[in-house]
């Protein structure tokens, strides 16, 4: 089922209609979003939510059409973050305005599939507003987010994480996502994701395998992540889908992960909040201190992490 702009409103409803947080968003900062979103650490997950995604053969179609993407890549890790931390950090407004943009550029985003790919036949039709493909991306963004907070930081618990995917639902609406798309319950919601992982919705295409290669390599962005995160990112996917993606996770990328993920753990927990949580997050705090805009220090960190000096911007950055 495709999400019509009718459909769309409707969630955006929802949204407006459910009460603001002390500084203006969605979310706030009592929210459980906030807890995990606002930790650095959750660009140790950034490679694995990318290959989940780009094991939807949708998701794969719809990149590899978008010559922009490898023009750009830097330009693309900067849009996602924008969308997704302005969506959890900025007003109700900034979030509203940038889920509508999303859902604008997500219209364009149809065509066919080139060749056979699990269940999805050679010919047949993709598009990215269509709410089994939106509902798996919002689930890769959820989950990762929270794995590679729970990596570094102590787990949440039981009622941490019902309270994280009750908030998650509420995030899933800017995306277009009917609440009854979605799981109930945490429990319910991790049952999805395994049926997901175990599917052959998830099939690793050529189109996936290239881009995933492009970017690991080095060869999109002229600069390779390093040895230890893509082996972080391998032994953080289901094995099935390390295979697929023809990621290396023999002797010498199994120490190299253990041994980033001790020394990160050690780490980690010391450093000072002005390096420990992204800019989007201090922006936020800036605002709910009632200050007018941000100081150059998060002005900076914000272009590192959104490519611009505060959450928003134009049509032009966001770009999914």
């Amino acid at each position: 089922m495709t999400v019509s702009a009718a459909d769309f409103d409707h969630c955006l409803e929802m949204v407006r209609a459910a009460p603001a947080a002390r500084g203006g968003g969605i979310f706030g900062p009592e929210s459980v979003t906030w807890q995990v979103n606002r930790e650095a650490a959750i660009f140790l997950g950034a490679g694995r939510a990318l290959l989940l995604q780009l094991a939807h053969p949708w998701v794969a179609a719809g990149i590899a059409d978008q010559s922009h993407v490898f023009a750009d890549p830097l330009g693309r890790f900067h849009r996602t973050f924008n969308i997704v931390f302005t969506m959890v950090f900025g007003t109700r407004d900034q979030a509203i305005a940038v889920a509508q943009r999303l859902y604008r550029r997500h219209a364009a985003v149809v065509g066919e599939m080139p060749e056979t790919v699990g269940p999805f036949a050679a010919g047949s039709r993709y598009c990215a507003n269509e709410v089994n493909a939106l509902r798996w991306v919002h689930a890769t963004l959820v989950e990762t987010a929270l794995l590679a907070h729970d990596l570094m930081l102590a787990p949440l618990g039981p009622v941490e994480r019902e309270r994280y995917w009750t908030e998650a639902k509420l995030f899933a609406t800017l995306f277009g996502i009917p609440q009854e798309a979605l799981a109930p319950t945490w429990g319910g919601f991790q049952a999805y994701a395994t049926e997901m992982l175990e599917s052959d919705v998830l099939t690793v295409s050529a189109a996936a395998r290239d881009i995933a290669h492009r970017i690991f390599s080095g060869a999109a962005t002229r600069l390779a992540p390093p040895f230890w995160y893509r082996a972080l990112t391998a032994q953080m996917l289901p094995e099935r889908l390390r295979l697929a993606f023809d990621l290396p996770f023999g002797t010498a990328e199994q120490r190299s992960a253990q041994r980033a993920v001790r020394w990160l753990r050690r780490i980690y927990p010391m450093l000072p909040d002005a390096l420990r949580t992204v800019g989007p997050y201090q922006e936020a705090q800036v605002r709910i201190a009632g200050r007018a805009e941000p100081p150059l220090t998060v002005r900076f960190l914000n272009r590192a992490w959104i490519g611009q000096p505060s959450m928003g911007g134009g049509e032009r950055r966001t770009r999914a």
